[in-house]
């Protein structure tokens, strides 16, 4: 039971907490806490449920909580519990409270603060969708499935866009699409709203107004810098003031995921640097997370069944029957190869088809396994075990989901290929703690970098391939990068090379300018997860004269790749040239590589400099 001592519960529209007494009855025991001294006491509001109707300050009362009604101030009832946040809310709705009344006000934009923030300004030109509605579309929730609402959508750039797909996408913003209503939807997107709002209890307001409106899953981003960038502007509350005379609140990518789950009480599921899925749908939290440690093999075409002879037809009626239905046979083997298990009916969409011919999926299972190559299928058994023990090593990271919480198609995996739902989190659960083991790490980093189509193995201190062979790690290096990207998000389109460290618990992410078609890429970014201290660092490389060449490209790369053949013989000349081995991580920065190009030939130099700008080869010549 608590005490609590309102002094001005009477003379003051909003009293202020003076003292609280809690009492413990079944302790036996009481703790006093004062607030007498404090700026931001807790505050009391809608008096008027406290007293009878008969009592003569009722209909006062009654007129001060309509005033806060009528001015939208009670929208969000976890934003008004104490004064100062009760006082700035009032002064962002336009009012001003004097001598405990509600008066509108000449214009108050900051209450604590003679700075006027140009917050309009913050509101950029998109010629292609914003990183976030990038995610969205390359995770397969862009297809029409879905309803979006872009809270704080700006100019409405994206929802130009997303419309123009044809899509079922509205939004709101406080500058530019005031009048627009503010409606729950499948997927709502709060990108790059939090890190432009000053004042911290309308930040968070801004939070939970679009975590109301969220059905399935909220979509949360902001802008992230170091220390080193953020130095460079003028200091602001918690963020800065930028040269256009906007707020930037940087974050760091621990700090807004911590953020976001200490105010919504939800896992934030990290995307991508800065872009977190805050799921309400907890089934559909599950099938994201699954699809993300879940590969997608592009099978070979299928066996052929074996030629069916005159005299084959009488003894074995189901060959027959097979060689007739074909193209129906390939479907389901097809869907038992992508599933790597038998289907349930609502999986495979010709299922009344196939039982009218075989009886049961089980018996047309064994037939098919007469007549088809089941090392097929025993590959893909293995390949989805190996992607369901990642996702569960992963999921151990966060609060594990009980098995009733599982979607469907998933327990019927667990079943089929672990039995019981605790053997795999058991298997998991071991996979993930012996990605500390160094001596492990290096023995299958050894082993990885014999299997992979192309890699560079620093005996002793890390792997380093092309992201295109992630997949084909084996399962516990999966895992040791998985558990850094749970930290990163996923790997997008800008990063190309992934450093495995063998000793230190580290994963570095490495990004160049036009890896794809330059002979000599440059180094634009490098990422460096640190897993032991759960933080990230993350480095540019603004100035081009500072970015140093990646000279062994080839050694990173296999046939699939564009001019494979020639960057091979491409890097034996310049290894020849430079004196480098191509089989180690070669470090040199660009300064060093220019000088020594200018030691040599002309002509290889020339040939060189194609990968050049112009200006750089007048300059050589």
């Amino acid at each position: 039971m608590s005490l609590l001592n309102y002094p001005e519960f009477y003379q003051d529209s909003y009293p202020a907490l003076n003292k609280s007494i809690n009492v413990d009855l079944n302790k036996l025991s009481h703790r006093i806490t004062e607030y007498s001294n404090s700026e931001n006491p807790p505050i009391l509001h809608r008096k008027e449920t406290m007293i009878l109707n008969d009592n003569p300050h009722y209909e006062h009362f009654t007129q001060v909580t309509s005033e806060g009604v009528n001015a939208g101030l009670y929208e969000n009832t976890r934003m008004i519990g104490f004064k100062q946040s009760w006082l700035n809310l009032i002064a962002r709705h336009g009012y001003e409270l004097i001598d405990g009344r509600l008066f509108r006000s000449s214009s108050v934009i900051d209450p604590t603060s003679d700075k006027n923030i140009d917050r309009h300004k913050t509101a950029i030109v998109r010629h292609e969708l914003s990183a976030p509605m990038k995610s969205l579309a390359k995770s397969g929730f862009l297809e029409g499935d879905y309803t979006v609402f872009d809270y704080g959508c700006g100019r409405g750039d994206d929802l130009r866009e997303l419309e123009a797909h044809g899509l079922d996408a509205i939004g709101w913003d406080p500058n530019f699409q005031p009048d627009n209503d503010k409606v729950s939807s499948d997927i709502v997107n709060l990108g790059f709203v939090l890190n432009v709002i000053e004042d911290q209890d309308e930040r968070l307001e801004a939070l939970l107004k679009a975590w109301e409106l969220t059905q399935q899953f909220l979509v949360v981003s902001v802008m992230l810098a170091n220390e080193t960038y953020i130095s460079q502007f003028t200091p602001y509350k918690d963020g800065v003031i930028t040269s256009r005379n906007t707020f930037q609140k940087y974050f760091a990518q621990t700090e807004i995921k911590s953020y976001i789950e200490r105010h919504l009480g939800e896992v934030a599921v990290t995307v991508a640097p800065g872009i977190f899925y805050i799921f309400r749908d907890k089934i559909a939290e599950q099938n994201y997370l699954q699809s993300r440690y879940k590969r997608h093999t592009h099978w070979k075409q299928l066996s052929s069944p074996e030629p069916v002879n005159t005299q084959k037809i009488q003894k074995d009626q189901a060959k027959l029957l097979i060689t007739q239905h074909e193209s129906l046979f390939n479907d389901f083997w097809q869907t038992c190869l992508q599933l790597g298990r038998i289907p349930a009916n609502e999986e495979f969409q010709e299922a009344e088809s196939i039982k009218a011919l075989t009886g049961s999926f089980k018996k047309t299972f064994s037939l098919l396994g007469e007549l088809y190559d089941t090392s097929e299928f025993e590959q893909a058994q293995h390949k989805r075990k190996e992607d369901l023990l990642a996702y569960f090593a992963i999921s151990l990271f966060e609060k594990r989901k009980p098995y009733t919480q599982q979607p469907e198609d998933l327990k019927r995996d667990i079943k089929a290929l672990f039995g019981e739902y605790k053997i795999a989190l058991n298997l998991a659960t071991e996979l993930l703690f012996a990605i500390a083991d160094i001596e492990l790490i290096e023995q299958q980093c050894l082993k990885a970098h014999q299997a992979l189509p192309a890699s560079v193995l620093n005996q002793g201190h890390s792997l380093l391939l092309h992201k295109s062979f992630l997949p084909e790690l084996p399962l516990l290096l999966r895992i040791y990068v998985d558990s850094a990207l749970q930290m990163y998000g996923e790997i997008d389109d800008d990063i190309d090379l992934i450093k495995i460290h063998i000793t230190s618990g580290k994963v570095t992410l490495t990004g160049y300018d036009d890896f794809e078609n330059k002979a000599v890429p440059f180094l634009v970014e490098r990422i460096k997860i640190k897993m032991a201290e759960q933080d990230i660092d993350f480095f540019d490389y603004i100035n081009e004269n500072r970015r140093p060449p990646l000279l062994n490209k080839g050694a990173y790369i296999d046939g699939s790749f564009v001019n494979y053949k020639k960057q091979i013989s491409f890097d034996k000349r310049l290894a020849k040239l430079l004196n480098i081995n191509l089989g180690e991580d070669v470090l040199l920065s660009r300064n060093e590589f220019e000088t020594r190009l200018r030691e040599e030939d002309k002509k290889i130099v020339g040939f060189i400099l194609k990968n050049y700008s112009p200006h750089f080869m007048r300059q050589i010549i």
